[in-house]
């Protein structure tokens, strides 16, 4: 029955209690983070309270410093998501191992 249970993410074995799409949540909340940022770095740029760039490299400096700007904040702010994510994936490779296990089980047992 515990099984189950990990089946739909819905609890792992230590209880916690994982989200079904933390992977898909974590991700979301990145690309979320980027925008957030490259709209900040847009208004700035816009503000003139920053360089703009050389010619037209503009959205590519704008881009780099978003993506620059929303890698640290990520790491910080989306700490308990990626945690989620790290452990769907951790009960993900224990049931693949188990089940790889039970396969080589049943074929020395032939």
């Amino acid at each position: 029955m515990n099984s189950e249970k990990n089946q739909t993410g819905q609890s792992g074995p230590s209880g916690a209690g994982a989200p079904r799409f933390a992977s898909l949540r974590y991700t979301a909340l990145r690309a979320a983070l980027f925008v957030a940022c490259f709209a900040v770095v847009w208004g700035l740029c816009a503000a003139r309270l920053i360089p703009l760039g050389v010619g037209r490299s503009n959205l590519v400096w704008m881009v780099l410093l978003a993506l620059i700007l929303s890698a640290p904040l990520s790491w910080v702010l989306l700490r308990k998501q990626r945690e989620a994510m790290s452990e769907q994936i951790v009960d993900r490779v224990d049931r693949a191992k188990a089940r790889i296990a039970a396969n080589a089980g049943q074929e020395d047992g032939v």
